[in-house]
């Protein structure tokens, strides 16, 4: 019988092994990091704001439209998602249901970060988190909620005491051992941690999983550097984004200087890359083919397309 996507995610974070999580909002990119071997996915919600509604990561984003991303995330391959709820959208009660909502989305996992509402963005300036006593009873009705319907659900709490407004990094620590030890929660992410030094201790003092993004300066530190440390998983909330709007901004000037010959270039680029073109029209991304199979075997032939005598046939 296969493993549940929960009892998956959950044994991929406390294996020795570092889990490693690209991040972003498309579904697209949720499949091709399954195709290259990644074992999970982040959804972020800075990502989904910005690229669905074009909006900054504010809290502008409500607990529908996270969940119905999420579910589109979790449908759409078969890796474990692990999903952002911002603050769980109000307050202990709200999350209990939050929780509810996302499980049932079929995500094998979710963050709650303890900031006020509405929240920031986790990586710029203007947070300020609730109290420790408020953080621990919403944690502690998120762990209650998951009990309810799938106990290998992963909470994570994410601790955004580094950088906030009277907030530290022994602050961080004393808040993420009392999630663990007082609420119960699965995981902690320590947000913003600045240093090698600081991933170490956070690893060392939080009795749970750590999650350990690195926003100190460069360089960060590798792979092997994270697993070393302690963390038992790395995200990159971005990574599937970033670089590839920073190439469509490129390419948007090239094209409204010089026209369809810079597009044209592009697509010289991408069949001269190491990596080849991005197999768009074929599996493992949206596989045409199933749905012609699918369509052969369930269409009665009358009804079934001409492929071979329309446009298009031929780039297939």
């Amino acid at each position: 019988m296969a493993t549940k996507i929960t009892t998956r995610f959950r044994e991929l974070l406390k294996r020795p092994e570092l889990l490693v999580m690209p991040g972003g909002f498309s579904p697209l990119h949720a499949r091709m990091a399954e195709a290259l071997g990644y074992e999970a996915f982040f959804m972020a919600g800075s990502q989904i704001a910005a690229y669905l509604y074009g909006l900054p990561d504010v809290g502008l984003i409500g607990l529908g439209e996270m969940v119905e991303a999420a579910r589109r995330l979790a449908t759409g391959c078969n890796v474990p998602i692990f999903a952002d709820a911002d603050t769980g959208y109000g307050n202990a009660v709200n999350v209990y249901h939050t929780v509810q909502q996302y499980l049932r989305a079929g995500v094998a996992g979710l963050h709650i970060e303890d900031q006020e509402a509405p929240k920031k963005s986790g990586t710029l300036a203007g947070r300020r988190c609730i109290s420790l006593e408020e953080a621990v009873g919403k944690y502690k009705a998120a762990v209650a909620a998951k009990n309810e319907l799938d106990p290998d659900f992963i909470i994570c709490a994410r601790c955004d005491s580094i950088g906030s407004e009277g907030g530290s990094f022994e602050g961080a620590l004393e808040r993420s051992v009392a999630y663990v030890k007082e609420a119960g929660v699965d995981a902690i992410w320590v947000n913003t941690l600045g240093s090698r030094e600081e991933i170490q201790e956070a690893c060392r003092r939080i009795p749970a999983p750590v999650i350990a993004p690195y926003y100190g300066p460069p360089p960060s530190p590798t792979f092997e550097e994270f697993r070393n440390l302690g963390a038992a998983a790395v995200l990159f909330p971005s990574l599937t984004t970033a670089h590839g709007l920073q190439a469509t901004w490129d390419l948007m000037h090239e094209f409204k200087e010089r026209g369809p010959a810079a597009s044209e270039e592009w697509n010289r680029r991408a069949q001269a890359s190491r990596w080849g073109v991005v197999p768009r029209a074929s599996e493992p991304l949206l596989d045409i083919d199933k749905i012609r199979k699918l369509e052969e075997t369930f269409i009665p032939g009358s009804l079934q397309r001409d492929y071979a005598g329309t446009f298009g046939h031929k780039k297939h």
